[in-house]
């Protein structure tokens, strides 16, 4: 691979993770919106990240068979077309304020994102040195949660204005006023996402313009090729098996501490006109640790070090949520950004490492692992019903035992030193 210009890749590829956190991170917004305007229970509100993120597991493995045949460049430029498509039946879904319309649009954004995040991840991991894997991804996390910070804030101010009024003002109404009332919330999601449609139209003619290097990731270099000479199936590399898991888990709890934290504290007593601002104090702490792990990854500790710290530093903070009130739960939430915030640059390097010419079905299978973000918060929603939004955070507790296991054994498990 050769460019006249070593920083093109990774400003198109950081662009890219721009718009990954841009869109996936309207979620938290979209929660709370939907519940309202929906008439939803906590169940069913989280069917918004269960519909966005099973297209993860469902398409990974076409979208694999589709970057074969494309190409890491051309097959960008798809997965943001099918984005445009998915953010357009968010039209039709607002105007009859139907919930399996709004569903259908997310999980068709969720299928462009498989194919990008597919194409993306593997390509920044590999485009450069082993060890300084997970500052590349670092970078990218920053312009992935610098978008995702933004993002609730720009539709929270659309979309939840006056949400508190609205709120009380139906509880008043009589059916057909309550009706009215709930389609006014209901389209005011439109602008916004017609906005989001040209710029996904544009991106997508930029990148396939774009002089974006293919990368062979089919060429193997000599010690990688003797180590996978007996290979023949994926599942011969348990440590990326495990990884996948590990990924799963991660996911889930970065979804769950950035898509909840907005109706939690609302459950804690705190207006929503608050609330709508905690995904961003959520993401601005992961932005925190990203800069972090650009600094001091690998010139003061490892990968496998910094993703052991964050999963016992995800403990001490979940904990910590679970025995707290107000205000200072809800920051213990918002500070699991910083936990979470280096798990993923540390994950990927550690699952691919060594895959050869099974990276692209390998990153495939990584990427079926973002489906946590579909399973884990829906769990959370069943319990958050049946016992209290506070209580059902018990669940991420074993999720970053798991990721501490990865980050000392897992990891390991299976390869060759």
């Amino acid at each position: 691979m050769t460019t006249k210009k070593p920083s093109s890749p990774i400003f198109i590829i950081g662009a890219l993770f721009f718009v990954f956190g841009f869109v996936t991170w309207l979620n938290s917004v979209l929660i709370p919106y939907l519940k309202i305007a929906c008439e939803l229970t906590n169940f069913e509100s989280y069917l918004v990240a269960f519909a966005f993120y099973i297209a993860y597991i469902v398409m990974a493995l076409p979208s694999a068979w589709v970057l074969k045949r494309t190409g890491f460049k051309k097959g960008m430029a798809v997965g943001l077309v099918i984005m445009a498509v998915g953010a357009l039946i968010f039209i039709p879904a607002a105007l009859t304020r139907t919930y399996a319309l709004f569903l259908l649009g997310l999980f068709i954004q969720g299928t462009g994102l498989t194919i990008l995040q597919s194409a993306s991840n593997p390509y920044i991991t590999i485009l450069g040195p082993a060890e300084s894997a997970a500052k590349r991804i670092s970078i990218m996390g920053i312009c992935n949660k610098v978008a995702g910070a933004i993002a609730p804030i720009i539709l929270g101010a659309v979309t939840l204005k006056d949400a508190d009024g609205v709120t009380a003002r139906i509880a008043s109404m009589n059916l057909a006023e309550k009706a009215a009332e709930l389609d006014m919330l209901a389209q005011k999601v439109i602008f916004p996402y017609l906005a989001i449609i040209g710029v996904l139209v544009v991106l997508s003619i930029l990148v396939y313009l774009s002089n974006l290097p293919e990368i062979d990731t089919d060429k193997e270099d000599d010690a990688v090729a003797l180590a996978n000479s007996n290979k023949t199936s994926i599942r011969q590399f348990p440590h990326l098996l495990l990884g996948v898991l590990t990924l799963f888990l991660y996911v889930g709890v970065e979804v769950m501490a950035g898509d909840t934290v907005i109706s939690y504290g609302s459950s804690q007593g705190i207006a929503l006109s608050t609330a709508k601002f905690f995904t961003t104090y959520t993401l601005i702490s992961m932005i925190i640790g990203y800069v972090v792990g650009i600094l001091c990854i690998p010139k003061y500790f490892t990968q496998q070090t910094a993703l052991k710290v964050s999963a016992i530093l995800g403990v001490i903070l979940g904990v910590a949520a679970i025995f707290t009130e107000g205000y200072v739960s809800v920051l213990f939430i918002s500070l699991l950004g910083l936990a979470n915030s280096l798990m993923w640059p540390a994950i990927w390097p550690l699952a691919i490492a060594g895959l050869g010419r099974f990276t692209k079905t390998g990153a495939s299978l990584m990427i079926m692992g973002i489906a946590g973000g579909a399973i884990i918060p829906l769990l959370y929603g069943y319990l958050a019903d049946a016992s209290s939004p506070q209580q059902a955070y018990w669940i991420m507790i074993p999720c970053y035992l798991f990721i501490w296991y990865y980050a000392v054994a897992g990891h390991k498990v299976g390869r060759k030193s």
